[in-house]
């Protein structure tokens, strides 16, 4: 997206594929006004929706609404136009098409954004929250966007920011002004602000913590050896036929992946391959992968078919093996196999709801999905890695202003306040935005 010029003007449709009541053309940019005109007719009052006819050079398109938002009081930024027509994909295709004719060009995906990000329209973590809404499955998710949506999150960062940049000052004042006395150990409070400045960004990366689980999920992989039962959980977990299910051992290849709604929480459940020694190149690379899944995931159900005594005896071996203390042990097939057979703490079979239900309230609890608070705002990733490096750096400067080194304390000063500036957007490269605004669809 970085070869591109903010200065086109860019035309996209702004609804879902496919047919429907309404679909929207969005055009943004300095001849947005002009192109909308030559397509109407002519244009409406701005901010109020008046009726049009939609040409192209053969004649009329479709009938519908146009709404002229000018610059800088729209979206973007700039001048922005949007017709509101029929959700044809052929009649809003030939508006699109028109308008390319006219001189727009196709908007890149998330390129509306971007242009509002890149004339302060939105900060960066704001603009993010409007995918995350896009995106939201859960109720709690778009709330928690919506949150993000009005600054919230933003607000909060812009604040620890400014703590920052006001001990960044004080700090070098002491440095640059020394023959003026004004020390660092006569500056009110500075360890006591340093102090109160941690604890914020403490909160704030556990409330950024929670609002990562509702933007992008857990993830649990569901292991074990051939035929004990993943398939089958997975399937019924989700609630349709997503694996296919046999009786032979070793149907599942490659990983499965399929997103569930747990406690309003999306959770990423992997069906794997089955865990056996063999000779077979295509179920060998399928065991690899398995591997490779149940290292990266939050979680590991490690499933155990109870009805097969020598898969019971080996059990605990097999989950020692996997080398993670995130794992689970389920034993499957209790329907088929008495009470008494093994003792263990979770069994289930996936035709006993009671049992699929105790499995969920399990990993709503070992998940700890049950602590995201109403107040969560939604977060990703990269955002947490911001504010564990501002967090690092900002203990480093304490560690300074306890010794009293005034030279090292405004450098981790700096350092924090340029790391924090991350999320924002203040501290930013051309590949970040590039990374960020491709995820969001075309017309946005």
């Amino acid at each position: 997206m970085s070869s591109v010029s903010a200065d086109d003007t860019i035309v996209a449709i702004a609804t879902p594929p496919g047919r429907g009541g309404v679909g929207v053309v969005r055009l943004s940019g300095p001849d947005a006004g002009r192109i909308a005109e030559a397509i109407a007719g002519s244009l409406p009052t701005p901010r109020i929706a008046s009726l049009r006819t939609f040409h192209d050079a053969e004649g009329p398109i479709d009938e519908g609404l146009v709404v002229v938002f000018p610059a800088p009081r729209s979206y973007t930024g700039q001048t922005v136009v949007e017709f509101h027509g029929h959700g044809s994909p052929v009649a809003l295709d030939l508006l699109v098409q028109r308008a390319l004719i006219l001189g727009a060009r196709m908007a890149e995906p998330g390129e509306f954004t971007q242009r509002a990000y890149l004339n302060d329209r939105l900060d960066l973590a704001t603009a993010e929250s409007v995918a995350d809404l896009i995106d939201a499955s859960s109720a709690a998710a778009v709330r928690a966007a919506q949150r993000s949506l009005t600054g919230e999150f933003s607000r909060r960062v812009s604040a620890i920011q400014m703590a920052l940049e006001h001990l960044r000052i004080e700090v070098e004042a002491s440095i640059d002004f020394a023959d003026e006395d004004i020390e660092l150990q006569e500056s009110a409070g500075i360890r006591r602000r340093l102090a109160e400045t941690a604890i914020e960004l403490a909160d704030l990366r556990a409330k950024a913590a929670e609002g990562r689980l509702l933007t992008e999920g857990l993830v649990v992989a569901l292991a074990g050896r051939p035929n004990a039962g993943k398939s089958s959980l997975l399937n019924a977990l989700t609630g349709h036929d997503a694996a296919i299910v046999t009786a032979v051992p070793g149907t599942t290849r490659d990983v499965l992946r399929e997103r569930v709604n747990l406690g309003g929480v999306p959770v990423w459940l992997y069906d794997t391959a089955g865990l056996r020694a063999t000779e077979d190149p295509v179920e060998v690379e399928g065991i690899q992968r398995a591997k490779r899944a149940i290292a990266d995931a939050d979680h590991v159900l490690y499933l155990i078919d109870s009805t097969d005594p020598l898969a019971c005896a080996a059990a605990d071996a097999e989950i020692a093996a996997l080398n993670t203390e995130a794992v689970t042990a389920v034993y499957t097939k209790a329907d088929l196999s008495p009470v008494t057979a093994v003792e263990a703490t979770l069994r289930i079979s996936t035709l006993d709801r009671q049992s699929l239900d105790r499995l969920r309230d399990t990993l709503v609890r070992i998940l700890s999905v049950d602590t995201v608070s109403a107040g969560a705002f939604s977060a990703r990733r990269r955002h947490l890695d911001a504010l564990s490096n501002t967090e690092r750096y900002l203990n480093a400067a304490r560690a300074c202003a306890d010794h009293a080194d005034t030279d090292l304390l405004a450098e981790e000063l700096r350092a924090a306040h340029q790391a924090l500036g991350v999320i924002t957007g203040a501290v930013s490269s051309e590949d970040l935005l590039g990374r960020i605004f491709s995820t969001f669809c075309i017309g946005k």
